[in-house]
């Protein structure tokens, strides 16, 4: 199976099209959505009802931190006002049948485990430790998801790949375990200075795994601003950061 891997979405249209697009080109299997498909852009609805009519099947599809505040009415953990303020808006702004989407086809644990060619998977917003809030990051102690074949992330809006190999009663692989971590990176909200919109696609068989950074509309996506939110979150999407 080849696996669209998406991220932080965060309503950003013309980002998720140019990714869909360009995703075509692989005959996609399934997707997985590891959270954020909402705030920081104006087209939250716009994204949600591409999903709700995706061609291929979504496969996990979690809340990240957005999902999970604006359906609770919690902003306390934004690190700004001006992003409590953009999450309330966007809260203002969504649909009845966004609504419903998140409530029925996301996940409010924040997290969800499948299998895919018989790997084991687990999907997660943040980490195991903080499931919204908290980021993987390769510098961490990781032994808590050595039971996992493979951990696919967001949050951080930072693409990484790296592997991690732990003690196992296995002597044919010389008594290791491997786990791959993947974060796609961000499709509406890019941060590793690079302002395309960012996914990866992955074959869990055999272990192959493209990172796409995909050139889009900035200039059309900032024109949906109009004073609604604090400028920064325009001006972030040329900036990359």
């Amino acid at each position: 199976m080849k696996i669209l891997l998406l991220s932080d979405i965060h309503g950003n249209l013309n980002a998720l099209n140019a990714v869909l697009e360009k995703a075509s080109v692989y005959n996609i299997d399934g997707c997985v959505i590891a959270g954020d498909l909402i705030d920081y852009g104006m087209h939250s609805n716009e994204v949600i009802d591409i999903f709700r009519h995706l061609k291929y099947p979504i496969l996990c599809n979690v809340y990240g931190n957005h999902e999970a505040a604006i359906l609770n009415d919690d902003y306390a953990r934004f690190s700004s006002d001006r992003g409590r303020d953009c999450a309330r808006y966007t809260k203002s702004k969504l649909n009845d049948s966004s609504l419903e989407f998140i409530k029925s086809s996301m996940l409010a644990s924040g997290k969800c485990e499948i299998d895919l060619d018989g790997k084991k998977c687990l999907v997660v917003h943040g980490s195991l430790s903080d499931v919204y809030w908290k980021s993987i990051a390769p510098s961490d102690d990781l032994s808590e998801y050595s039971r996992y074949d493979y951990v696919f992330s967001g949050h951080s809006h930072l693409p990484h790949f790296f592997e991690r190999y732990y003690a196992a009663d296995a002597p044919t692989a010389r008594n290791k375990k491997k786990t791959v971590f993947v974060n796609p990176g961000s499709v509406g909200q890019p941060r590793n200075i690079n302002n395309r919109a960012q996914f990866a696609v992955i074959d869990c068989k055999t272990e192959n795994i493209v990172f796409e950074k995909v050139e889009y509309d900035i200039e059309g996506e900032q024109q949906a601003y109009d004073g609604q939110v604090d400028q920064f979150y325009k001006n972030r999407l040329k900036q990359g950061v």
